[in-house]
């Protein structure tokens, strides 16, 4: 995939429209675990898109973090997707949701939910991360969160960026950068719209280039109290600003433009990537 290339996320109300349409896109990502069945109608649609499109998987399953490990039938569901459709990338989330209960039992928090960042976890996530590249056979890219709750801060643990950059340095994986996630993270920490830019553009200046593999962008939600990585709106001008910061620093990276909920027409999608490729360019 070109260093520039720009994409969308392929929801299931423009699957007809996409495939009728055949927009001028670089990729398309479509999340893993919505195609983990072995046949059916939304599978052909998938492999329809890929003979006109690259394809990347982007999971939010695959519970990187946990402590107790991968869930075997989740990798190798995605081993056989990944198998069958070849993408360009494959990607989950630096997070966790297995936890091990009484009785030997692992439920599963159908949430993402932060891991601490300490040198305990990042040997974790690190385990995990080459078991899932050597089933897959191929490195994958690792986000950074949007998070609502943390960890007690200790002596000792390690700034987040650095922790995601040890981590693409131990496993041999990437990063994906997640733009807008940074900025709902420095909104929920307080800062105001100039600061929060401020505060995610060290961010940024604190990662290695040649680690990032892809940059997601999307919409927030301000709640007031809280702010929402909800994917549902476009792209905000703080959030455009701090890619721009991004691509200055990183140099031309795959972008996405993210949106899965109140989805607009497929125009809406394409116009958020042409101001994509407009700020790439420049």
């Amino acid at each position: 995939m070109r260093a520039d290339a720009i994409g969308i996320g392929w929801r299931q109300p423009h699957y007809a429209a996409l495939m009728a349409r055949q927009p001028a896109l670089d990729f398309i990502e479509v999340h893993s675990e919505n195609f983990f069945a072995d046949g059916g109608a939304t599978l052909q649609v998938l492999m329809g898109a890929r003979e006109h499109y690259p394809v990347s998987l982007h999971g939010v399953g695959l519970s990187l973090g946990s402590a107790a490990g991968l869930d075997a039938w989740h990798l190798e569901r995605l081993a056989q997707l990944v198998e069958r459709i070849d993408p360009v990338l494959v990607s989950d989330h630096a997070s966790f949701a297995r936890v091990p209960v009484a009785g030997g039992a692992v439920v599963h928090a159908n949430d993402l939910l932060p891991v601490a960042f300490n040198e305990a976890s990042l040997a974790i996530m690190v385990s995990n991360v080459q078991q899932v590249q050597e089933r897959l056979k191929r490195p994958i890219a690792v986000e950074n969160l949007s998070a609502y709750l943390g960890w007690r801060l200790k002596s000792g643990d390690i700034a987040e960026p650095q922790f995601l950059m040890e981590l693409c340095q131990r496993s041999g994986c990437e990063l994906l950068l997640d733009v807008n996630n940074l900025m709902v993270n420095a909104l929920n920490s307080g800062a105001d719209e100039a600061g929060a830019i401020e505060q995610a553009s060290r961010w940024i200046a604190c990662i290695e280039p040649e680690q990032v593999a892809e940059i997601h962008l999307a919409g927030h939600a301000n709640l007031g109290d809280i702010v929402i990585d909800d994917h549902g709106s476009r792209v905000s001008p703080a959030v455009w600003q701090l890619y721009e910061a991004a691509l200055r620093h990183c140099g031309p990276v795959p972008t996405l433009i993210e949106w899965d909920t109140d989805i607009p027409a497929l125009d809406v999608l394409l116009d958020e990537a042409a101001q994509a490729v407009a700020r790439m360019r420049r």
